[in-house]
């Protein structure tokens, strides 16, 4: 009888492989559905509608690009986690927030991200910029710390998101500073209380310090990644500012629900590395400050397992409290 059951699911598994291989070879025979964290215009749903026409071109089949929104990306993830893991619902996001960080910042989410996703391939690398108000004097980081070391309390920072709190608290530490925290709903407000002197520094995406820099009303002091910015070769990491073993740099990467074949993530991937080593996808990434990273499902999983690691400490280090 045992012999006899092993043999019906040995062929039971061969036929399931079959059907498995026949729909990889077959795959896309429809459209693939595309999620994005964040509204419409924003960078990764840019980002994300660019590579989805190149890989309509590459797949044969229409590539429909879907914004969900909500809970800091964390509605979209979800929705990709929960969809059917065939390979026609897939999600290009900046991986080292929406799935390492939300699982903190929440008491609790419908997912978990190393369970219920599939990495497929790593795509960009960024890091966030350290800026100050172009008027203000000071042109490196020890200027801005020796600045605020003189000022009571040593002055304040202007913040958006956890992860740019993070990476202010990580020089705040260093630096043995207690440099006040202020939250702000946007961009505008925080870099008009920054004009304004109300705070002395702030920490900001690439994509939202650009065009002020650019207007010659931020100066950028150091990027937070642990290697320079392609978009910004001249300014300085902050280890290079001198904060030893000082490394911030949120990451993308593209992922699918859990179950996913690997032929079809074989696929996807293989478009994905295509497409992420043209001279367009380098230029459409530094548009947006970022770098490509490259790296297979593996690589990925090993980042993210790393990420929800430091995430775990972050958290309690910054003092952010789950919502």
């Amino acid at each position: 009888m045992r012999v006899l059951l092993a043999v019906i699911l040995t062929v039971l598994g061969a036929a399931t492989g079959g059907v498995a291989a026949a729909r990889a070879d077959d795959y896309p025979e429809h459209e693939i559905h595309s999620i994005v964290n964040f509204r419409a215009g924003t960078p990764m749903d840019i980002l994300t509608r660019w590579y989805g026409a190149k890989l309509s071109e590459l797949a044969g089949k229409p590539v429909i690009v879907e914004n969900k929104l909500g809970a800091q990306g964390a509605i979209a993830t979800d929705y990709v986690a929960r969809s059917k893991p065939d390979g026609y619902t897939i999600m290009i996001t900046p991986a080292s927030a929406t799935l390492a960080e939300v699982t903190f910042i929440f008491k609790r989410v419908g997912f978990d991200p190393v369970i219920h996703l599939d990495p497929v391939l790593l795509m960009a690398k960024s890091g966030l910029v350290v800026a100050v108000d172009a008027k203000n004097p000071v042109t490196t980081i020890a200027e801005l710390t020796e600045a605020l070391r003189k000022k009571p309390g040593n002055g304040a920072y202007g913040a958006l998101t956890n992860v740019t709190v993070v990476a202010a608290e990580l020089y705040k530490a260093k630096n043995k500073l207690v440099t006040n925290r202020v939250l702000y709903n946007g961009v505008f407000e925080n870099l008009t209380d920054l004009y304004g002197g109300q705070t002395d520094f702030t920490v900001l995406d690439p994509a939202a310090a650009f065009e002020p820099m650019r207007a010659g009303k931020l100066k950028a002091l150091a990027v937070t990644s642990a290697a320079r910015h392609g978009a910004l070769p001249d300014v300085p990491t902050m280890q290079e500012s001198g904060l030893a073993n000082y490394d911030l740099t949120p990451w993308v990467g593209l992922v699918v629900p859990a179950g996913t074949p690997p032929p079809i993530i074989d696929k996807l991937a293989a478009w994905h590395r295509q497409i992420g080593a043209t001279d367009d996808a380098k230029k459409a990434l530094l548009a947006f400050g970022m770098d490509p990273l490259e790296g297979d499902a593996a690589a990925m999983a090993a980042l993210l397992k790393r990420d929800i690691a430091r995430w775990a400490q972050f958290v309690k280090f910054a003092k952010i409290a789950p919502l």
